[in-house]
């Protein structure tokens, strides 16, 4: 089994975490998007690191 050098993953896994809630702040937030919200929700909660930054890029309708 490997050793997984923490000092260089926490911060990785603390950028994802806060690319994530920020994108469901955003999300909560928004009254239109491309698309339908509760999709959105499942591709940033399941799509690692893409499925936030796909939300940002094409979710977000802007009116």
């Amino acid at each position: 089994m490997e050793n997984i050098n923490w000092s260089l993953a926490a911060p990785l896994i603390v950028l994802q975490l806060i690319l994530v809630i920020a994108a469901f702040i955003s999300l909560v937030k928004q009254e239109n998007t491309n698309g339908p919200k509760w999709v959105w929700a499942l591709i940033i909660l399941f799509i690692t690191t893409i499925g936030p930054i796909l939300y940002f890029v094409i979710g977000r309708k802007s009116d």
